[in-house]
């Protein structure tokens, strides 16, 4: 997402839990040419989120494009046996860090702007297992449409990014056998959020549905 991005002259900042990683990515992406910066931050600490945004006001005052793309897993226990941390870890990080990252957004973004919220299938169709996962996306679904009405009049734009099997790492915290290639690749995906948020101000794309032709789920 952030390479498409920066390919189309956006200036991006990515942000991330962990240094190192972070670091990397920001490292590779700069060697391709993207302009763009890294921010350490947890999105289930509020602490960290307000200083996330208080680094952004002071450095680009304002904000075209929000994407609420953190997201962990869990493996697949029914729920008798799912422990409570792995849920509230689930729950704090794919559903609680949406409305506190958009929450301290909002003040930065003017009319024209878009928040994407990456959900997944998971925000339709249960899944056996994965009842914590299942719980943030339907929450995070939820959570969408009553920002978009909330948001409507002030012209900001939130579009819910609902994917099916995409070929990323989040498969090996539930399923490392997945059948990675029958998949869509993290670029398609990237590539229809970008037309998605290019369109002209008067127009709106609510909802982008992308799964991949095999089908794998």
């Amino acid at each position: 997402m952030a390479k498409v991005f920066a390919d189309a002259d956006y200036a991006v900042i990515i942000t991330g839990r962990d240094r190192e990683r972070l670091s990397a990515a920001v490292g590779e992406l700069k060697e391709a040419g993207a302009w763009i910066d890294g921010i350490p931050c947890d999105v289930r600490d509020p602490a960290a989120v307000a200083r996330l945004f208080e680094i952004v006001h002071q450095q680009y005052n304002s904000l075209d494009v929000l994407v609420n793309n953190a997201g962990v897993a869990h493996k697949l226990l029914p729920v008798d046996k799912l422990p409570l941390e792995m849920w509230k870890q689930v729950i704090d990080t794919n559903l609680t860090g949406t409305f506190l990252v958009t929450q301290a957004a909002l003040p930065l973004m003017k009319a024209g702007a878009t928040i994407v919220n990456n959900l997944s299938v998971a925000a339709l169709h249960p899944f056996a297992g994965m009842s914590a996962y299942n719980a943030a996306k339907f929450g995070a679904l939820g959570f969408t449409k009553a920002l978009r009405e909330e948001v409507r009049t002030r012209g900001i734009r939130v579009l819910a990014l609902i994917a099916g099997a995409t070929n990323t790492d989040i498969w090996q915290q539930f399923w490392p056998e997945a059948p990675r290639e029958k998949m869509m690749t993290p670029e398609t995906v990237a590539e229809a959020v970008l037309h998605a948020v290019s369109a002209p101000p008067e127009a709106s794309v609510e909802e982008i549905v992308i799964g991949p032709t095999a089908g794998v789920l």
